[in-house]
């Protein structure tokens, strides 16, 4: 980018535009994609473009690796056969139909019509996952649809590799060393990934530090990336391994007030970094369309078939195959909502756009790629038009599938847990009590606390199950009062701070004793 104003000037846009999608809740990758393409085309706006460098080594490490941290290991193992397929078979059969459409409606010649395909043929874990983190999608729909966008990346770089080094080189297609890649790839990039959670799991272990803490949740992503790619493996893989290994143990390896700051820190660089990046894209498509020649003009045409393509051979693909998982699990009566939703949720993002900007401007000859332009054209406005399409509708195809989630079965569910946990510390109170070990009046309190919670929980359940009318219980109404007396209590401490009564140290230690209550009661 030009220079540092223009960056900032596109984080304060980014930020901008992203918190009022999450007030209107509108999905903000699709709403920042728009609203980067509208500043484009504003008069004067500079010519914004993305190095493939900036977006591989410094924008996608943390967002993969938040990506996969959300992954449940458990649910993850349930569908790692249909992922697998998905992963393989569908980048595969993605890649072939693209390539064969775009070289019979498009300018571009066979072999760089493979170089898109190959782009194009896998599904974006970053813009995937910034969809779908508002949807009520049953565990294993979502588990199966963040892992085959988190997965597919090994087959679709071996393609990409094998179709720019014969659009490059003029070189036939290898396609035994390109097994040989694709296992190289894949199994290093997650040897590497379990090498760098191991590392990190037994210094995550040693240290209590926050600051510190923080400090390696941040390098690790980076640090699976580089030394993945400097072992000419892949770099994506080896992230996405490390983030479901750590993700899984992280209650195991921090305490609470180190998980608070380690997902307020996180949360914030996920923010901004997805706010950037979508943003991106919107913005780089009008200086995209300037470099194309006159004979490249109906590329608005090129994009929608080649889209259009995209999503029926996912449908294709996923339709029998939702069929087969949906016979063995017993179901006699088909459901089809189910392969609509994966399909509308397969959408494009970053690492195609990362790709299609890593394709060589020459050939091995010398002699310039007159199609590169048409690639990046076509690949930007995919992209955007997945994002934009699929972004704003996928919520209302979700709900009309009628395969989402409930919010009283949450509740239902919540409500449970909390009898059960509240139940497991009265129980535990009772066999202190019997043993005299505590305090009758510190026990007395406690149990007033975990009575309280408890009934509490089961007003929920009895309100989700319909049983009864909506109350509010003892719990409810302290926590509130709390909450108001909190307020009284921070304004007393400004005041005590104001009068020069206390220290700035002292000041800060008591107002983050009561952000950490009031957070408590709000989580509660």
């Amino acid at each position: 980018m030009r220079s540092v104003g223009t960056v900032l000037a596109l984080v304060v846009l980014a930020t901008v535009v992203a918190t009022f999608a999450r007030r209107w809740r509108i999905p903000a990758p699709s709403l920042l994609v728009v609203a980067g393409l509208a500043v484009a085309l504003l008069p004067g706006t500079p010519e914004i473009e993305i190095s493939p460098e900036i977006i591989g080594l410094v924008v996608l490490p943390p967002l993969l690796y938040a990506s996969a941290e959300e992954l449940s290991w458990r649910e993850l193992r349930a569908v790692w056969r249909p992922v697998g397929v998905l992963a393989v078979g569908l980048v595969l059969a993605s890649a072939a139909a693209v390539g064969a459409v775009a070289s019979l409606v498009t300018p571009l010649s066979w072999p760089m019509a493979l170089v898109l395909g190959a782009v194009l043929a896998s599904t974006d874990p970053v813009a995937v996952t910034a969809l779908g983190r508002r949807l009520a999608l049953p565990p294993k729909v979502q588990v199966l649809v963040q892992a085959e966008s988190l997965f597919n990346d090994a087959t679709s770089l071996v393609l990409f590799r094998v179709a720019v080094s014969v659009a490059v080189a003029s070189a036939a297609a290898d396609w035994g060393a390109a097994g040989g890649e694709f296992a190289l790839l894949a199994g290093g990039g997650t040897l590497i990934g379990a090498a760098v959670a191991y590392v990190v799991t037994l210094i995550r272990r040693r240290t209590e530090d926050p600051v510190l803490e923080t400090v390696i949740a941040l390098v690790t992503p980076y640090a699976a990336y580089v030394l993945a790619e400097a072992a000419h493996t892949s770099g994506v893989t080896s992230v996405v391994v490390a983030g479901v290994v750590l993700g899984g143990r992280g209650e195991k390896l921090t305490n609470a007030r180190i998980r608070l700051q380690l997902h307020a820190v996180y949360g914030t660089v996920v923010f901004l970094l997805e706010s950037v990046v979508f943003s991106l894209i919107g913005l780089a498509l009008p200086a995209q369309v300037q470099a194309l020649s006159d004979g490249d003009k109906a590329w608005p045409l090129y994009a929608l078939a080649v889209a259009g393509t995209l999503i029926a051979v996912r449908l294709l693909w996923l339709a029998p195959l939702s069929a087969v998982v949906q016979r063995k699990g017993g179901i006699q009566r088909l459901n089809w909502r189910v392969p609509v939703v994966l399909t509308w949720a397969g959408t494009r993002g970053v690492v195609p756009l990362a790709a299609a900007l890593s394709v060589p401007e020459t050939a091995k000859d010398g002699s310039a790629l007159a199609d590169r332009p048409l690639i990046l054209v076509l690949t930007t406005s995919v992209v955007v038009v997945t994002l934009v399409v699929q972004g704003f509708t996928l919520a209302p195809v979700v709900r009309r599938s009628g395969i989402a989630l409930e919010p009283d079965h949450t509740e239902r569910e919540e409500a449970a847990a909390r009898c059960s946990l509240a139940g497991a510390g009265i129980k535990r109170l009772e066999e202190l009590s019997e043993l005299e070990a505590v305090p009758d009046v510190v026990l007395d309190r406690l149990r007033r606390g975990l009575n309280a919670r408890l009934d509490d929980a089961r007003d929920r359940l009895a309100d989700s199950n319909g049983t009864g009318a909506p109350t509010e219980s003892a719990d409810l109404v302290y926590r509130q009062l709390r909450r108001d007396l909190i307020v009284v209590e921070a304004a007393e401490l400004q005041r005590l701070y104001d009068d020069h009564a206390i220290s700035d140290t002292t000041r800060r230690r008591l107002q983050r004793s009561l952000d950490l209550e009031e957070a408590r009661l709000t989580d509660v």
